[in-house]
């Protein structure tokens, strides 16, 4: 299964930039995986280490599971907002490039691959 880039050039979105895209939403199941594991909720002791700066690692870990969190949901909303009916095989599609012939998706090809580049359109313009 050969993994081609979409022709976004009417949605004025070149090439590097729909690669740049996609490559974010291919590390969609990373990110689930990586919120998933993040769990540690105690907080080390404070230590200067002499370059003035204090460490929290409680605090860093909240940061991080926020960003994973608003990344996924941004690739789930923008999937819903493409077509609310078929996010689910968006989502598939984008994240890990399953293509339509093996999604049994409800729609012609045709119409599937216009909702994708309805939702890459949409996230451009988000992220």
């Amino acid at each position: 299964m050969k993994d081609r880039d979409l022709k976004l050039d009417g949605y004025n979105i070149s090439g590097n930039r729909y690669r740049e895209l996609k490559y974010f939403c291919r590390q969609y199941r990373e990110k689930q995986s990586l919120l998933r594991s993040i769990t540690e909720v105690g907080s080390p002791p404070l230590s200067g280490g002499g370059s003035g700066k204090l460490s929290d690692k409680t605090a860093s870990t909240a940061i991080r599971r926020a960003e994973l969190q608003r990344e996924l949901e941004l690739i789930e909303q923008t999937a819903i907002e493409a077509d609310a009916e078929i996010y689910t095989y968006i989502i598939s599609n984008v994240a890990d490039g399953v293509p339509w012939e093996y999604l049994s998706v409800p729609y012609s090809r045709a119409t599937f691959y216009r909702r994708v580049r309805k939702f890459f359109w949409l996230l451009d313009k988000k992220k």
